[in-house]
Order: C-alpha cells, then sequence, then structure tokens
C-alpha cells in the first residue's frame, strides 16, 4: 500500500520529540485505511511523531486469514491487543502515545 507515513527505524535522533510507534495492517484501495491514516497522522501532538508501520495484509497469507474483512487494524504493538478496526479511536489512541514509547524520535 503507498500510503504517505511517517518512516519508522530511520537513524539519527530529533531532540525532544518521542517516536510513538503504531501497526497499520492495511490493504490496497480500502479507503477506511487511508481515512484511518490520515486521522492518526492528524493526531500528532507536540514533541510527539508517531511512527506508523503500513502493513498489507493481502501480501501474507497468514495475515489475511486473521483480518481479511476487520481492516483496517490499529495497533500500537502486535504483541498487544488492537486499539481499533474500522474507524480509528482517538481515546485509544491518545492513551496509547501518552504511555507509550519513551525513545526519542529519528530522523527521516
Amino acid at each position: 500500500m503507498n500510503l504517505p507515513l511517517t518512516p519508522a527505524g530511520t537513524p539519527g535522533s530529533v531532540p525532544g520529540v518521542r517516536a510513538v510507534p503504531f501497526t497499520l495492517y492495511s490493504r490496497s484501495y480500502c479507503h477506511l485505511c487511508e481515512d484511518m491514516l490520515a486521522a492518526l497522522l492528524a493526531m500528532q501532538g507536540p514533541g510527539e511523531r508517531f511512527d506508523v508501520a503500513v502493513v498489507d495484509v493481502d501480501a501474507d497469507p497468514a495475515l489475511v486469514e486473521r483480518f481479511d474483512e476487520l481492516v483496517p487494524v490499529l495497533f500500537g504493538d502486535p504483541a498487544r491487543p488492537e486499539l481499533c478496526h474500522y474507524f480509528l479511536d482517538p481515546g485509544a489512541v491518545r492513551a496509547w502515545a501518552d504511555a507509550g514509547s519513551e525513545q526519542p524520535a529519528r530522523l527521516p
């Protein structure tokens, strides 16, 4: 999926900016997926940057089986329960961002 996103894992840190990780399970030509990504990135607050890894579920049969009709599905950490699916849950996103990663953000 070719959506604009904040690059994750790029070298160099940005002083005073905290990187908050997210994983968005998505698929091509999904307007709900595009809407969720745009709404998520719009929620970035001062001093934080959302590092969003967008994963195309159609590239992996196991992901299709797991997420097929649920996309978009947003996680802060894929090893933890989802934050939301179909539509962005601003409260869940803000709670994750406020409690999330304490690592400095990386330069693009």
